[in-house]
């Protein structure tokens, strides 16, 4: 089997382009992307053939061996590995994801690239729950949908929060999991937004896409920020044009090529 594997900003992933779904792809993650006895990554995406008019049908499974619907980050890298396979240079890609087909259009097939993602329309995603109210107090939050769920809160210091313990409690109150960012504004910076993330199926993460436009559309609905914000992440930042379907600008960084047994 022939992977290659990439990151954007630090959040990494295996990617197989191929003809048919791997036999069981969610131990297949699990093996691969274990840090210790496998090469390591946030997460398998195996790049189907697509089909009525998209270029390729994208299938993630987190490190835990999860199915996600969705990455920013996962689908700019896949982007980023058709490019460098077909050799596309500056191109523009149709992908079915697990939360609906995207337009994803990036600037070249070289290892680094520069990607910009229609992410969909943004849902409301499943409510925050009563426990998370009750510890939060008067701290703004809301949950999204971007075809995976997200928890958004609001905190004077992101920087400051143990998302280890926040994640992992919070997370657990949602049966089928969820993506959680906290975020913070800078006072009088309404262009920008610093977050931190814990990733389902991954735990605490160095940036996650989805999840920097989930808190850049609420905290544009709560008035924190503009329409055009850079969110800020410990791997690095991105830019989220919030609209009636946001778009997600980052780069993408491909690390290497691994032939493995499957």
């Amino acid at each position: 089997m022939q992977l290659t594997k990439h990151h954007g900003l630090g959040n990494d992933f295996l990617i197989c382009l191929t003809h048919e779904e791997p036999d069981e792809v969610s131990a297949l993650a699990r093996r691969l992307c274990d840090r210790r006895t496998g090469i390591g990554a946030d997460g398998l995406i195996v790049g189907l053939p697509g089909s009525d008019g998209a270029d390729l049908s994208m299938l993630l499974h987190n490190a835990d061996g999860s199915f996600a619907e969705m990455s920013g980050n996962g689908i700019r890298c896949l982007a980023q590995a058709l490019a460098m396979n077909n050799q596309t240079g500056a191109a523009s890609f149709e992908i079915d994801t697990g939360g609906g087909r995207r337009h994803v259009e990036i600037d070249g097939d070289g290892p680094e690239a520069q990607i910009t993602v229609n992410m969909g329309s943004v849902g409301p995603g499943p409510g925050v729950h009563d426990e998370i109210v009750n510890d939060l107090g008067h701290s703004m939050s809301a949950t999204a949908d971007l075809g995976n769920p997200h928890l958004v809160v609001v905190v004077d210091d992101c920087l400051t929060v143990d998302m280890s313990d926040l994640g992992s409690r919070y997370e657990a109150l949602y049966p089928d999991g969820i993506n959680i960012e906290v975020i913070s504004v800078t006072d009088g910076a309404s262009d920008k937004l610093d977050m931190v993330v814990w990733e389902r199926g991954v735990g605490v993460s160095s940036a996650c896409g989805t999840g920097a436009v989930a808190a850049a559309v609420r905290a544009h609905q709560w008035d924190l920020v503009q329409d055009e914000v850079r969110v800020q992440m410990p791997g690095g930042s991105v830019q989220v044009f919030v609209g009636k379907e946001p778009m997600l600008t980052g780069p993408a960084q491909y690390v290497g090529a691994i032939e493995v047994s499957a």
